[in-house]
């Protein structure tokens, strides 16, 4: 992604995927950017590991 990319809290979600999937969707919804959101959450949907979607989060947040 070229965009300037919003941050992300993610402590508190650690070992819950749906967590962490909600709270990156909602920050890029409220950055404005709706249709990364939906293209993030359907890609998380389809990764094969909690590590692949943790690996995805960093693509489209800055993670804190």
């Amino acid at each position: 992604m070229d965009a300037v990319k919003p941050v992300c809290k993610l402590s508190g979600t650690d070992g819950n995927v749906f967590a962490i999937v909600g709270a990156v969707s909602r920050t890029l919804k409220k950055a404005g950017m709706k249709s990364q959101a939906n293209a993030f959450t359907a890609k998380a949907f389809a990764s094969d590991s909690y590590d692949a979607v943790l690996r995805l989060c960093h693509e489209y947040v800055d993670v804190s």
